[in-house]
């Protein structure tokens, strides 16, 4: 019996694992954030999948069956790569999920007009995950993609909330709509978008449904446990919630509580011990 793994390259993660808690409280969950290496968007798939299957081997190390890769990043250039490839010869009984899939697969039933746009940071947009996944779902559906390269420094320096955010906000709501008039439903595709939400409910028309990744990926773990009972016996419920970082605890910890919503106590990983 051991605890789901959460992993992601900073915080933004902690906006997963808490919708994550949210649906599904009755688990043991340990998260790593490899803060000392973030971000992954900018370097290369095979530094991505290198570090991102150190720190999944780190979680299975620290008795962890599953882990979910908080982390679009990642989850865009590592997680297939290390299902297909790593799993069957490091641990084959042991599973890894993504963030992009769950969004996905419900893209389709959400849009009317069957145009959607993808609010992501650089490296996701350029992998082009976002539109191949939902082609593979929902072939009819035309997505269009923008880069939001502002977005994540401001949730990161908790400006947020403040005036200062609303240029640009507005600006990349502004040019992702302008793309088509018909764009009826809204991907944040990177966990740092949603502490913008308010804002960009603020600048958007009426009838545009945004998507938020936590929740969806919350619902789609309940559901892969219900048909996964094998797994789901595996992992054990208490309520105990560990985070571990790469990188100053302290600074992890007063940031973590901008995602997490409530202070949180981590420990800087050693990579020595479990291993």
């Amino acid at each position: 019996m051991g605890p789901i793994g959460v992993f992601d390259s900073g915080y933004g993660g902690l906006t997963v694992l808490k919708e994550i808690i949210t649906e599904l409280p009755q688990y043991e969950y340990i998260y790593l954030g490899d803060n000392a290496r973030t971000p992954y968007g900018n370097r290369g798939f095979d530094t991505i999948h290198a570090y991102t299957l150190e720190c999944v081997q780190k979680l299975f190390d620290m008795g962890c069956p599953l882990v979910i890769l908080a982390c679009n990043t990642a989850s865009a250039k590592a997680l297939r790569t290390i299902q297909q490839q790593d799993l069957p010869r490091i641990a084959p009984d042991k599973r890894v999920l993504g963030v992009i899939r769950p969004t996905t697969e419900m893209v389709g039933t959400i849009t009317q007009t069957g145009e959607v746009g993808i609010l992501a940071t650089n490296g996701t947009v350029a992998s082009e995950s976002y539109p191949i996944e939902i082609k593979k779902f929902f072939p009819h559906v035309q997505t269009y993609q923008l880069a939001c390269p502002m977005w994540v420094p401001l949730v990161e320096n908790n400006e947020h909330e403040n005036a200062g955010a609303d240029f640009f906000v507005k600006e990349y709501i502004d040019k992702i709509l302008s793309y088509s008039p018909n764009i009826d439903t809204l991907v944040l595709g990177c966990t740092h978008y949603p502490l913008l939400m308010k804002k960009i409910k603020q600048y958007l028309p009426g009838g545009i449904a945004v998507l938020s990744q936590g929740k969806l990926v919350g619902h789609s773990l309940k559901d892969y446990l219900k048909r996964h009972p094998e797994m789901e016996s595996r992992l054990s419920r208490n309520d105990n919630r560990r985070f571990f970082t790469t990188d100053d605890p302290a600074i992890f910890d007063r940031m973590a509580e901008i995602f997490f919503g409530k202070a949180v106590q981590s420990e800087k990983i050693d990579w020595k011990q479990h291993s």
